[in-house]
């Protein structure tokens, strides 16, 4: 039985939350480590022990290796796919823009999955919803600044990894009631795994690398042997990955995409924390305005969802073990 009982909307939401934090603390990690070592390496050893962790604590509790056997395998190939682009673009940006700026940029990916979610999986999204997430797409127009010296085109990159990430959660939604999140979960890693292990294969030898350009330096750097406190923060980022990895799964097969997404937007809050406490990155007086007007969007979805209607309502249950 899965310990896991809750059915409601309202784990589903807890489990965005948690899932943002730990994804916040890898977003940290990564850029501490974008000056010294190639991503693909850094993204090679978070994904071994992020599959580790998947198998040896994870898949146990929900049922059991068995679950890996499945009839969505090419699924589940396509949504690692996705996840893996999506990582591999946001995390190049970062080497050259700051975390607040990258993060900024990658939540045009809330409204993407709600527009996705309306064509492909027929959810029903009010205009209250709409409007909600309108608001917060423009708060980030605001805290980018189009037009002025603040754009690089390095904001592109998180900006691709934002439609990644969001056809990514459209999959989840189209398996996400036959699968646990766990089997998600791990396939991810392994996928992770095997175009990392190629990448390095390939380009782990520098030859590609560019000092000049911080973005395809980060992507093409060749292998480092890591510090122990370096090796330490690549495994740190492997549990916090698959534990971010199962919670944002479970949330999306809980809950219709269009309500999760908004939520999603707290991990910019935590960009600008990080930037303020590690790097002394102080947004100045436009930045907070995008902030509270990407933050209010979130909230007033949630309010209008739990306080005005004063319920949770439950299509789409948690499914026992099969």
């Amino acid at each position: 039985m899965s310990i896991f009982t809750g059915r409601s909307e309202l784990f589903g939401i807890a489990c965005a939350i948690g899932a943002w934090f730990m994804f916040s603390l890898n977003d940290v990690g990564i850029k501490l480590l974008s000056g010294d070592y190639p991503l693909h390496q850094i993204v090679w050893v978070r994904a071994l022990v992020g599959i580790t962790v998947t198998l040896s604590i994870l898949l146990p509790l929900e049922g059991g290796y068995r679950q890996l056997k499945t009839p969505f395998l090419k699924m589940h190939l396509l949504r690692g796919l996705c996840v893996v682009l999506a990582n591999m673009m946001f995390f190049t940006g970062l080497a050259t823009i700051s975390l607040p700026e990258a993060s900024a940029l990658f939540f045009v990916a809330p409204l993407f999955i709600t527009a996705l979610s309306v064509i492909f999986l027929k959810e029903r999204v009010g205009i209250w919803r709409w409007m909600a997430v309108a608001v917060g797409l423009a708060g980030v127009i605001v805290m980018l600044r189009p037009g002025t010296s603040a754009f690089k085109y390095a904001a592109l990159l998180p900006l691709l990894a934002a439609a990644a990430y969001a056809m990514l959660q459209v999959l989840t939604r189209k398996i996400g009631m036959q699968e646990k999140a766990s089997v998600m979960a791990f396939y991810i890693q392994f996928v992770f795994v095997i175009v990392c292990t190629v990448f390095g294969l390939l380009f782990g030898d520098g030859r590609y690398a560019d000092p000049s350009n911080p973005s395809i330096d980060f992507l093409f750097r060749a292998w480092a042997i890591p510090t122990t406190l370096d090796m330490g923060i690549m495994f740190g980022l492997g549990l916090s990955s698959g534990v971010g990895g199962y919670l944002i799964s479970q949330a999306y097969r809980i809950c219709e995409a269009a309500l999760i997404a908004p939520f999603e937007y707290l991990a910019l809050v935590l960009a600008i924390v990080w930037g303020i406490t590690l790097w002394g990155e102080w947004p100045d007086l436009v930045a907070w305005i995008g902030i509270v007007m990407i933050f209010s969007s979130g909230l007033f979805v949630f309010w209008r969802e739990v306080v005005l209607d004063k319920k949770f309502v439950v299509k789409h249950p948690m499914p026992r073990n099969r």
